[in-house]
């Protein structure tokens, strides 16, 4: 696909960002089950981080959404939510798979 398609229609972008957050997102509920199905302090502590960074990131957004951090038009609400989100799962991603 060339860069021009994807200068001329910013959802082509956004989609392929969401399906890459997705794929993401699959790596760490896999390891996330791994770490809860353990259990033990640990997989308790990681059921307990994964509502609270939950709630977090939510309320986040909604900060700023509030504030026009998020832009005004809906390309780059949606751009910028993604990479609010794949930041978080990202860090996730890296912190479950360490040794």
């Amino acid at each position: 696909m060339s860069s021009i398609s994807r200068r001329a229609n910013p959802w082509i972008a956004i989609g392929w960002n969401a399906w890459s957050l997705g794929l993401e997102a699959m790596a760490v509920i896999g390891l996330r089950t791994l770490k809860i199905a353990a259990g033990g302090a640990a997989g308790e502590a990681e059921a307990q981080r994964m509502v609270t960074e939950k709630v977090a990131a939510g309320l986040a957004l909604q900060t700023m959404a509030l504030s026009g951090d998020l832009g005004f038009t809906p390309e780059a609400a949606a751009s910028r939510t993604l990479t609010h989100y794949r930041r978080k799962v990202r860090a996730n991603r890296r912190r479950l798979s360490k040794p």
